[in-house]
């Protein structure tokens, strides 16, 4: 893959340095083989509290189901793109990049489900893989990424540390993973300047 400051972006060695972070883009085929691996991050991240589409109770089949029905069809038809980070061979993160836009916007691109393993917060994983998505959007052509978080989350002074400008907030957009109670999403963009 393509090299960018400070991080590899090429495959895992076993053969390099155990501590090194390794960001790979994953086709479907092996989205497939990293399944087990892939539930497990989206399960315990859902259970840290992070609001990424689901509720509790959410179970390791849950998390499995969304992989299997949801994003390897999107890998498979090149709707999206997946990238995952390892560290020490673990899997550390994952990130994807909708590329299916509307014939309107074909200049713009979503960023979607940055997952970081609790066990692997505050090391620079999920900036390493949101700095490759952007590397994926710049080779596409695409010239604005658009995201949302939720709003007083942890990941929403990351998206503005990269550059991603507030578009606006809006109350009520989802429901807390645990709690009764709905949450604002703030939405997001980054204009891509080549």
């Amino acid at each position: 893959m393509r090299q960018a400051p400070a991080i590899s972006f090429s495959r895992c060695d076993p053969m390099q340095d155990k501590a090194s972070l390794f960001i790979d883009r994953v086709t479907a085929q092996e989205t497939e083989r990293i399944l087990p691996e892939l539930a497990s991050l989206l399960h315990a991240c859902v259970h840290d509290g992070a609001s990424v589409g689901f509720i509790a109770p959410f179970t390791m089949d849950d998390a499995e189901r969304f992989w299997r029905a949801k994003v390897l069809p999107a890998l498979t038809s090149g709707e999206r793109v997946l990238f995952i980070a390892r560290q020490a061979g673990d899997l550390a993160g994952s990130v994807q990049l909708v590329v299916d836009t509307p014939p309107n916007q074909p200049h713009r691109t979503e960023a979607s489900k940055l997952l970081v393993a609790p066990v692997f917060r505050r090391r620079g994983i999920g900036r390493a893989l949101m700095g490759a998505l952007e590397i994926e959007a710049r080779s596409l052509g695409r010239s604005l990424i658009t995201l949302d978080t939720r709003t007083g989350d942890k990941a929403e002074p990351l998206y503005a540390s990269l550059g991603f400008d507030v578009a606006g907030v809006i109350p009520g957009y989802c429901r807390d993973p645990f709690l009764d109670r709905l949450d604002a999403t703030t939405v997001m963009y980054k204009r891509l300047i080549s």
